[in-house]
């Protein structure tokens, strides 16, 4: 069988879809969502997210890309110029591997009685809110919950930042009403992480069902999230002017110190 020539003209209906796809209303209106790399496309598909279409670029492909290619084999492939590719990826050095997926739908899971859920508040960075879910798998967190419209969880970016880990972890969004009665159904110590709070977080009771709740860092959270069980912040060396942390490296330290609270527990 001839394989098909790779896709040249930039003006391609496969290249400006993939280029339209890349605004987060498109997306949303397509139901499906880009997922760029090796690293992530291997991460989702042994995640189960159904991928339905892989486009390539061999003339790209990294070391790691070389190999992961020919494990999807069963996907319909389009095979892109390198022109084309570069014209359609959203990184400055891709790899030569990028595939579509509908847009996932993730259930929050049953809590156990150890869970650690995030709740992140109007963060518009990706990077800040890849960071985090990155950090979330890596600590052992069991659900991230992302509130209103800040930035896509599964935009490019974001799933970029994460190095995949948004789709290892159950990511829900979630309008804030129905966040605050799925917390209190199951009886989540809500634990507010803000600048201002007198208890530092290694301080804070953080075992059982513990939900950390993460603002904006020029905001913060809003009142009616701050009107928690626990209120925390992280001391800083206030005589050299540091007054804030980056919002991702916050939540590393804070889910750090859960996971390091319950080994403490069980090792009682």
């Amino acid at each position: 069988m001839t394989r098909p020539a790779p896709i040249t003209s930039l003006q391609n209906s496969h290249v400006k879809r993939l280029v339209r796809l890349r605004t987060r209303r498109e997306r949303e209106q397509e139901g499906v969502i880009l997922i760029e790399g090796a690293r992530e496309i291997t991460r989702a598909a042994a995640s189960g997210v159904p991928l339905s279409t892989l486009f390539t670029c061999p003339e790209l492909f990294s070391p790691e890309a070389a190999q992961v290619a020919p494990t999807l084999s069963a996907l319909p492939e389009l095979e892109l110029s390198r022109a084309a590719f570069e014209k359609v990826s959203g990184r400055e050095n891709p790899d030569g591997l990028l595939a579509l997926a509908p847009t996932p739908r993730a259930a929050l899971p049953e809590p156990g009685p150890s869970a650690v859920t995030v709740v992140l508040h109007g963060l518009e960075k990706p990077g800040n809110v890849g960071a985090i879910l990155r950090t979330a798998d890596a600590a052992g967190a069991d659900a991230v919950i992302v509130l209103g419209r800040g930035a896509d969880p599964f935009g490019p970016n974001v799933i970029r930042a994460s190095q995949g880990s948004v789709f290892t972890l159950p990511v829900a969004v979630m309008d804030e009403q129905d966040a605050q009665d799925w917390l209190a159904a199951h009886a989540f110590t809500t634990v507010a992480c803000t600048p201002d709070a007198p208890r530092t977080y290694w301080d804070a009771p953080l075992t059982g069902r513990v939900a950390l709740l993460l603002g904006t860092e020029h905001e913060g959270l809003p009142a009616h999230w701050r009107a928690t069980d626990h209120s925390v912040s992280i001391p800083m060396n206030a005589a050299r002017g540091a007054d804030s942390l980056n919002v991702a490296t916050a939540a590393a330290l804070v889910l750090f110190e859960c996971a390091r609270q319950r080994r403490a527990a069980v090792s009682a």
